[in-house]
């Protein structure tokens, strides 16, 4: 594994996230009742992990297809599996705040002659993306639900803020032409910032942020079935419309926290949602548990993988301009 890409901080940032989630999760189970958690896993079973599995990979592949029309409409045809590599490689630094270990990609880019301004504005694209997804299945379910709406509201003041900014065209260049003074931090850090709004602003054409919203929707819901498929091979009776609440509110609040991962913030959610539902504490407890495996931790573990294999990652690789 790169020596360099997951040393210091991105090495502590994963093991200490991995230390926090075992502490949680084992303090939850024995909070609810370990054999009864027990139980409740064995009801979903084999078959049941490996179908979410599957769904969340149906995730990640509509994703990395999202990734490729941003790169693609910034003018940069990186080939498809060498992408998918360095796609795959970003999720092992998930469990940041804000997920922004996941940019790690521009650093895996930029040695295939894409620059950082690029491939961060195809990662504040995809943040923004996934954004509006969540907030729309969020509202799904909401004429079911009565608690959450604040996070909803604040969800879509968000996405509605993140748009504004990004229509500002003028205000932009102009900030990013006063702002281009070398030798000096500050203003060059709001230089970087206001060109990579720039460019992100060309992944928001309408056109590519309707297909791009469209493919964010749908990678999302694969989880929520996932998530709908769990709770009721518990026993617990619930629409797909009500799962997929829980499950994007409950995103909602993690990423709204800014918390690596949106650990702690999106498992109190989403237990708590399912008790003021009448879930059984250790079935609430257990639900939750497996689709975060299934999701953030499974994309955690196929993320170390990736950047264990990558070339970019070693170094060995001096490849070809992209753009």
């Amino acid at each position: 594994m790169s020596a360099v890409l997951l040393s210091g901080w991105r090495m502590r940032a994963v093991m200490l996230s991995v230390i926090a989630a075992v502490v949680l999760y084992l303090g939850v189970a024995l909070w609810a009742g370990a054999a009864e958690v027990w139980h409740a896993l064995a009801l979903v079973g084999i078959g049941g992990l490996l179908l979410a599995l599957s769904l969340s990979l149906v995730n990640y592949s509509l994703r990395f297809t999202r990734w490729q029309l941003y790169l693609r409409r910034l003018g940069h045809h990186v080939p498809l599996r060498r992408s998918a590599h360095i796609y795959l490689a970003g999720f092992a630094l998930t469990t940041t705040p804000g997920k922004a270990g996941e940019a790690l990609r521009g650093v895996l880019l930029k040695r295939r002659h894409v620059p950082y301004t690029d491939s961060f504005a195809a990662f504040v694209s995809e943040r923004l993306s996934d954004l509006i997804a969540v907030v729309l299945l969020s509202m799904l379910g909401f004429t079911l639900v009565a608690q959450g709406g604040w996070l909803i509201l604040a969800g879509a003041s968000a996405v509605a803020l993140a748009l504004v900014i990004l229509s500002w065209r003028r205000p932009l260049a102009r900030l990013q032409t006063w702002t281009d003074r070398p030798g000096q931090r500050l203003w060059r850090t709001v230089h970087h910032l206001a060109t990579i709004l720039l460019q992100a602003r060309r992944c928001h054409r309408p056109t590519l942020l309707a297909g791009a919203t469209i493919l964010s929707v749908v990678a999302w819901s694969a989880e929520a079935l996932a998530f709908w498929w769990i709770l009721n091979a518990m026993g617990f009776e619930a629409s797909f419309a009500f799962a997929a609440f829980v499950f994007a509110l409950a995103m909602l609040a993690g990423a709204l926290s800014f918390l690596p991962g949106g650990l702690g913030g999106t498992e109190a959610v989403m237990v708590g949602l399912l008790l003021l539902h009448d879930m059984p504490a250790a079935d609430a407890v257990a639900a939750t548990m497996l689709i975060r495996f299934t999701t953030l931790w499974f994309a955690v573990i196929l993320g170390l993988m990736a950047l264990g294999t990558n070339p970019e990652a070693r170094g060995r690789e001096q490849p070809e301009a992209t753009a």
